[in-house]
């Protein structure tokens, strides 16, 4: 009976022991598991709404792996050249839902405007809505010349039927969000409707100026595609986190 139950205390401490075993290593690899750490992409500096982000707005930060979440951008080349969402504060980890690609709302500072066609001499044919355009100011006195640094937005182009010139079997939008030049340039290629409306995303500076410019009637817009609308954030960030 003795026997019996020595080998019965044995069996209890031998598992016991197993069971305490097990929960030091459980305790070891957690503690190992908080203590790696994971590169997240953070702004140096608040970003605003419609901000578009470059080298020189991005950081890394070291979380830890806890902390780490799948919507959290570890990659620069996949958040330079993007447009933010919502606004970003000082290193806070960048998500992905958070920014974009291909915004076609105004930024904060801007507003969207149509373009008068009286206001304008020529338009590319080959633009499309979200593209990148670069307006030159032709008719004064001095020649032509460019209006604006930077290019803008296109927050739509339209046929005279008011409907948005694109290719219907091809969607432009569709191309450009799956990141699809090919399917872009082809869009562009089989659209045939002639653009009469243009609007642009602008700061209210840029429309009065346009206004002043245009409005006498001596200077006409020409609206040129730009290629900045073709590249793609891969194709951006080959320089990297400064």
């Amino acid at each position: 009976m003795n026997r019996k139950r020595n080998v019965m205390i044995g069996l209890i401490a031998a598992a016991l022991s197993a069971l305490l075993v097990y929960g030091m290593y459980e305790l070891q690899v957690r503690q190992i598991v908080l203590q790696e750490t994971v590169e997240v992409i953070v702004p140096s500096r608040f970003i605003a709404t419609g901000e578009r982000i470059t080298a020189d707005v991005l950081s890394v930060k070291k979380i830890s792996r806890a902390a780490y979440g799948e919507e959290m951008m570890t990659d620069p080349v996949h958040v330079l050249g993007m447009e933010t969402a919502v606004p970003l504060g000082l290193g806070e980890p960048i998500l992905n839902w958070k920014i974009s690609p291909y915004r076609l709302l105004p930024g904060r500072d801007q507003a969207t405007f149509q373009i008068p066609r009286e206001y304008v001499l020529s338009v590319s044919n080959g633009i499309r809505a979200g593209d990148k355009v670069i307006l030159y100011l032709s008719g004064q006195e001095q020649g032509a010349q460019r209006l604006f640094r930077e290019p803008v937005t296109v927050a739509s182009v339209k046929s005279s039927g008011n409907q948005e010139v694109d290719d219907p079997n091809k969607s432009n939008m569709l191309s450009m969000a799956s990141g699809n030049v090919e399917g872009m340039y082809v869009s562009r290629r089989d659209a045939n409707a002639m653009i009469d409306y243009i609007n642009l995303n602008l700061t209210e500076e840029q429309w009065l100026e346009i206004d002043k410019l245009c409005s006498p009637g001596e200077a006409k817009l020409v609206i040129a595609f730009s290629p900045l609308s073709l590249e793609l954030p891969e194709m951006r960030g080959k320089d990297g986190v400064q």
